[in-house]
C-alpha cells in the first residue's frame, strides 16, 4: 500500500518499513534491527506472495562497526523450508513479514507523538513523518494537503481524516462568484489499489452469480415501540439498540425452517454447505471502502450482545484494525445503509454465500387499518439470492418470516 522508507535510508528498530494489506486489513511491517534500505521491491498497488522478497536491508556487523550481510526478507533454510536460527537477523525479518502478512499479528503499534513545530515531510526521517493511515495520506494527497503542516486530534497525535479536510479547508475566504463558475479542465487519475481493488474484484466475482431480488414490506410499529421501550428502561446498564439486533435474531430463528439460507456454494465442486452455526457478515463502511466483519455464533447471543459485538467490529474495521479471521468466514449477510436506505436496494450476494438481507430506512405512513386511516412506520427488506441453488418461493418464505417475527418482535423471544 505505501512505503514508509526509500532506497538509501536508514532505519531504527521496530520503524515502520511498508503498510501492506492482506484481507482488507492493512498493518505495518517493522524492522526488527537498524540499517539501511539497498533494495524495496514492489511500488503501491502490487502483489506480493507470502514469504517473497520485501526488502534488502544492509546492517552493522556486530561488535565491529563494519557493514554486515545483505538481509532478504523471506530466506529460509532450504531442507526445511523453516526460518533460520532466531538468533539471525535475516529470520526476523522473515518472520515479521510471514506473521503479519498472513493476518496472525497483533493489531499495528503505534509510536511517537505530536510534534511541537511543523516540518517538511519530505525533509523528515522516515521515524518523524506525521502519524496517519495509508488513506488519510491518500486522501491528504487528493486534496493537495501537506501532512506535515497538520495537527492531529487522533491518539498520540494521529491525522484523521477530518483533521485533513479541517486544514484543506481553514483560513481559505470563499472564492469569488465569478471563479465559482469559472470552466475547469483538470482530470485526476486514481489507481484503483489496495482494499478498494479487492472490493472491486470480490463485487465483479460476485455478480457472475444469477442474483434475484425480493422485497417485501414490514410494518415495524410495534418493533419501534419495544426498542424504544428496551433502551429506556436498560439505557443506564446497557447499550441502545438498534434496529440490527432485532433483525439478527430473526434471520437467526428464520434459517431454523430455511437452512438452504444458511449456506455457501462451491460451484466448482458442485456443493452446497449448510451451517447450523449463524456467523452473520454485516456490511460496514469505512473511509477506505465496503468491509464485511463478522459476528460469529449469532444464534449464542441476546440482542445486547449482538449489539456489542457488532459495535466492537465496527469499530476495530473503521480503524483498520480488523484481522482477518474478524473479517471472513460468514454464512449471511446483513446490509443496511441506515437513514440512507433508500426506499428499494438490489445487494449484492456476499460470494460464497447464498443470500443478503437489505434493510431500507423506516419511514412514517399512512395505513387503512380496520377501515380508519392511521400513521404506522414501515421499512422495506430488500433481499437477494442465488438463484442457482435458491428457489423464488423459498426465498419469498424466508423474507416473510422474517416479516412475522419483526411485525410480531413477541415471537423472537418465544422457542
Amino acid at each position: 500500500m505505501e512505503w514508509r522508507v526509500r532506497q538509501g535510508d536508514t532505519f531504527e528498530p521496530d520503524q515502520p518499513l511498508a503498510d501492506v494489506m492482506t484481507d482488507k486489513a492493512t498493518v505495518e511491517v517493522p524492522s526488527p534491527v537498524a540499517g539501511k534500505i539497498i533494495a524495496a521491491n514492489g511500488k503501491p498497488g502490487d502483489k506480493l506472495a507470502v514469504g517473497s522478497e520485501l526488502a534488502r536491508l544492509e546492517t552493522e556487523a556486530a561488535g565491529d562497526g563494519q557493514r554486515g550481510e545483505r538481509m532478504e526478507a523471506g530466506s529460509v533454510e532450504p531442507a526445511s523450508g523453516r526460518p533460520r536460527a532466531s538468533g539471525d537477523p535475516a529470520t526476523l525479518i522473515r518472520t515479521t513479514l510471514d506473521s503479519r502478512v498472513r493476518g496472525n499479528d497483533e493489531a499495528p503499534r503505534v509510536a511517537g507523538g505530536e510534534r511541537s513545530e511543523p516540518r517538511d515531510e519530505r525533509s523528515l526521517a522516515p521515524n518523524d513523518r506525521p502519524l496517519a493511515s495509508p488513506s488519510v495520506r491518500r486522501h491528504a494527497r487528493e486534496l493537495d494537503v501537506d501532512l506535515s503542516q497538520v495537527r492531529g486530534s487522533g491518539p498520540e497525535g494521529h491525522i484523521v481524516h477530518a483533521d485533513v479536510v479541517r486544514h484543506a479547508a481553514g483560513g481559505t475566504a470563499k472564492p469569488p462568484l465569478t471563479q465559482r463558475y469559472a470552466e475547469r479542465d483538470g482530470e485526476h487519475a486514481v489507481p484503483v489499489i489496495g482494499l478498494r481493488r479487492k472490493i472491486a474484484l470480490h463485487m465483479q466475482a460476485s455478480l457472475r452469480i444469477p442474483h434475484f431480488t425480493y422485497v417485501e414490506e414490514v410494518d415495524v410499529t410495534e418493533l419501534e415501540a419495544l426498542r424504544s421501550k428496551l433502551n429506556e428502561r436498560f439505557a443506564a446498564s446497557r447499550r441502545r439498540l438498534t434496529i440490527l439486533p432485532f433483525l439478527m435474531r430473526a434471520i437467526v430463528l428464520a434459517v431454523q425452517t430455511f437452512p438452504q439460507m444458511n449456506a455457501r456454494f462451491d460451484d466448482e465442486q458442485g456443493i452446497v454447505t449448510r451451517f447450523d452455526a449463524v456467523h452473520m457478515g454485516i456490511a460496514t463502511q469505512t473511509d477506505a471502502g465496503l468491509v464485511v466483519p463478522v459476528v460469529r455464533h449469532a444464534e449464542a447471543r441476546d440482542l445486547w450482545a449482538s449489539a456489542a459485538e457488532v459495535a466492537r467490529l465496527a469499530a476495530a474495521a473503521r480503524s483498520g484494525k480488523a484481522t482477518r479471521d474478524e473479517l471472513s468466514g460468514s454464512t449471511i449477510t446483513v446490509t443496511s445503509l441506515g437513514p440512507l436506505g433508500g426506499i428499494v436496494t438490489t445487494p449484492v450476494i456476499n460470494a460464497p454465500e447464498v443470500a443478503i438481507v437489505g434493510v431500507n430506512r423506516i419511514v412514517e405512513r399512512p395505513v387503512v387499518r380496520m377501515n380508519a386511516i392511521v400513521p404506522r412506520r414501515l421499512m422495506n427488506l430488500s433481499s437477494s439470492f442465488d438463484h442457482r441453488v435458491v428457489d423464488g418461493q423459498h426465498a419469498a418464505e424466508f423474507v416473510q418470516a422474517l416479516q412475522g417475527y419483526l411485525e410480531c418482535p413477541a415471537l423472537l423471544f418465544v422457542e
